[in-house]
């Protein structure tokens, strides 16, 4: 909160309303700016609102672009874990409070399974997308036909597989993200004895094979993965590349490694209007998720 509320504003979801107050009585005391800051009291199941919340996208069909947000199906990544009722509502609901128009799918599509550079192209995995818990019905180019029709993609870029002990079944926030137009990172695993090696190497080669919706190469930067660490589940899907880019500041996940101001060094030069800022996710990443995955952004 602190890095985010100067320059954005937040709308942060509460359950319920003693969890409301409880927000409001915590923040007061840290003695934040809270003009930028609305709290809705809206029923969750789970904290990662990046894959049940709405995905924003700005329409420019004539005039001045237009935000429409659209409510995509959540089944709890594969139906993992229930209930979810509270969780798929929660587009609905958000919009409903903001006056936002939107639109629904009966498809499952969750954003943290989602990378686009604002300009036509989309990196996602065949690990997720392609799964059978979520639209098995609909073959690669169905999927593709629908990117293509609701979120105005021109160009999907298919990596393989995700991270070990991702239990969403290979986001890609966790491993690969657009910098800039044209720039991608990525993370690599060197040790050929560790899970992530061989599936984080598919993926850099078939990225470095890759074009972008305007017929260029992408430029791939490497970030390297911290240390496994192992939580009360199994495997942390720890990553730097699970960051999120806000208006005045770069929220990067940090896990007291030595890969973090390595990761933090080769992130700045994209983000020269921004601070780029390590926040440690040690304690989250438990929960097997960081920033991207807690956050959704809504374009003004």
């Amino acid at each position: 909160m602190r890095a985010l509320l100067p320059g954005e504003k937040v709308y942060l979801l509460a359950k319920n309303c003693d969890a409301a107050e409880e927000i409001r009585v915590r923040l007061e005391g840290e003695k934040l700016p809270l003009a930028n800051l609305r709290i809705l009291n809206i029923p969750s199941d789970d904290a990662w609102v990046r894959d049940s919340g709405p995905i924003f996208v700005l329409r420019k069909d004539s005039g001045a672009p237009q935000r429409l947000a659209h409510d995509f199906v959540f089944n709890s990544w594969g139906r993992k874990y229930g209930p979810w009722d509270h969780d798929d509502i929660i587009p609905a609901r958000v919009c409903q409070m903001l006056d936002a128009p939107w639109t629904s799918h009966d498809f499952v599509l969750e954003g943290g399974s989602l990378d686009t550079d604002g300009q036509g192209t989309l990196l996602t995995t065949e690990q997720c997308l392609l799964n059978p818990n979520r639209n098995p019905s609909f073959d690669r180019k169905e999927i593709e036909a629908r990117l293509r029709r609701w979120l105005g993609i021109q160009k999907v870029i298919w990596l393989q597989d995700g991270l070990e002990g991702d239990d969403t079944d290979g986001h890609v926030d966790d491993i690969t993200r657009f910098v800039a137009l044209g720039v991608v990172v990525t993370v690599v695993e060197p040790d050929p004895r560790d899970a992530n090696h061989a599936p984080l190497a598919e993926n850099l080669r078939r990225l470095r094979l890759a074009k972008d919706a305007l017929g260029k190469a992408l430029q791939v930067i490497e970030l390297p993965m911290p240390p496994r660490a192992d939580g009360p589940h199994h495997r942390n899907p720890a990553s730097h590349a699970n960051f999120y880019i806000a208006n005045s500041a770069v929220l990067v996940p940090v896990f007291g490694s030595p890969t973090d101001s390595v990761v933090l060094d080769r992130l700045r030069p994209f983000f020269p209007d921004r601070s780029v800022r390590g926040i440690d996710c040690r304690d989250l990443v438990s929960g097997l998720g960081a920033i991207h995955c807690i956050t959704q952004q809504m374009p003004a």
